[in-house]
């Protein structure tokens, strides 16, 4: 599956729940493909934004390697007091930040098939991977919460990558036609002696 990057509009779009008839075989068919492609990218957490669906879904597996599915969250509840870790995003590839968030929170969630569970007083990397990955069914990412030099940093930098990664795709499509006119023409001659 392709990992939508920083600057792609589906990163910044509030996502729309999941209605109960779309969690079926196919959906969690996807679950499976995102827990590949989290796992395949070194992540602890995927969100569907992230790969290209404005639907309001994660899959994580964090420090005890259970993966879970969560389908429409709510955040119950959060501790008072906060903590602070270095974060980064399979969407910012490279970039870190320490980012302060509550070190405990509570979540009630729909399953894979369909069924209401909840997590109270999750706490380490598994608190901050679900507050992680339920900002970004809101399109709020890691870097609105920190530094907003070290965000506007990261958003021009990303949008550099962008523009030279356009430039580059149009070198070699305008090199393909080249050379397919030159053929044609080839053909053209040929076909003329």
């Amino acid at each position: 599956m392709k990992i939508y990057k920083l600057g792609e509009d589906v990163l910044r779009q509030k996502c729309t729940p999941v209605a109960p008839e779309e969690i079926n075989d196919e959906m969690r068919s996807l679950f499976e493909e995102m827990f590949k492609t989290m796992e395949s990218a070194n992540g602890v957490g995927l969100a569907a934004p992230q790969v290209g669906i404005a639907k309001r879904f994660f899959v994580v597996s964090a420090d005890d390697d259970v993966h879970r599915v969560f389908i429409n969250p709510e955040i119950t509840g959060t501790s008072d007091d906060a903590v602070s870790y270095e974060e980064g995003c399979l969407s910012i590839p490279g970039e870190y930040e320490d980012i302060k968030r509550p070190s405990h929170v509570s979540v009630s969630a729909l399953d894979e098939h369909g069924k209401r569970f909840s997590i109270d007083n999750a706490e380490g990397l598994l608190a901050r991977v679900i507050q992680h990955e339920y900002d970004h069914l809101d399109g709020i990412l890691y870097i609105d919460k920190g530094d907003p030099q070290f965000r506007e940093e990261t958003i021009t930098k990303f949008k550099k990558r962008a523009e030279n990664a356009a430039k580059k795709a149009e070198k070699k499509a305008a090199k393909e036609r080249s050379i397919a006119a030159k053929i044609a023409a080839k053909s053209a001659k040929k076909g003329n002696a």
